[in-house]
């Protein structure tokens, strides 16, 4: 097998539920509010991964599954731990050319993806990463996914990319980067990334909000 339809497509993400998820957008939205958000972005994602060929798709979840989960995916627990320790196991528990992304992206497409999916796609590369525009990364491929290029990488902060990159090239690794996105971590991000893909369930929800239309107080998110 070659190209996508051999590669393991991985997903991580926090259940989007009140309180637990996208607490940076407070105060500007209120818990419910930013799991709404939360959770719209991870469908977003989770739609697209479905549609990719792969040869397996996992999502390795904080918490319980809902009904934003899209089927054709094995969910695994993600392990404890940093985030650094969180995706080693992640990793760890594939074989074969791995991509991971997270929930923070839902303007992903299949085209940002495909040169990690094309028949070609590591004849001469062994990573890729997607940088994100704080400096993060939204996306890493490895094409032997070892946990040990993650642990130890400090994550959440404005050079956790660089590190990464630095890690995978220390290797001995041969890296391609894909195009850079921009994470929704911030209320600024929330209209930006909104935009950048107008048809989603994300800049759907990101439009209701901005118009007022809110739960009342008590009332569950969806």
């Amino acid at each position: 097998m070659s190209g996508g339809a051999g590669v393991t497509l991985l997903v991580i993400a926090k259940e989007p539920r009140p309180g637990r998820v996208k607490t940076r957008l407070s105060p500007a939205y209120a818990p419910g509010e930013a799991a709404q958000l939360a959770e719209a972005a991870l469908a977003d994602t989770l739609a697209v991964v479905r549609d990719l060929p792969a040869r397996r798709r996992v999502l390795a979840l904080d918490g319980s599954p809902g009904d934003w989960l899209p089927p054709g995916f094995d969910v695994v627990p993600q392990a404890a731990g940093g985030l650094d320790e969180r995706l080693a196991a992640a990793f760890g528990g594939c074989t074969g050319p791995t991509l991971l992304v997270g929930m923070d992206t839902p303007q992903l497409t299949a085209e940002l993806l495909a040169p990690a999916l094309a028949d070609d796609a590591w004849s001469a590369c062994d990573a890729y990463l997607g940088p994100a525009l704080d400096g993060g990364f939204w996306a890493l491929g490895l094409s032997r996914p070892d946990p040990e290029l993650l642990r130890g990488v400090p994550m959440s902060t404005d050079r956790t990319g660089a590190a990464q990159r630095r890690r995978l090239l220390g290797a001995g690794l041969r890296v391609r980067e894909l195009p850079p996105l921009r994470d929704v971590d911030t209320p600024a991000d929330v209209p930006l990334v909104a935009e950048a893909a107008p048809r989603g369930r994300f800049a759907a929800t990101a439009r209701r909000l901005a118009a007022g239309d809110r739960p009342a107080p008590g009332r569950a998110a969806r």
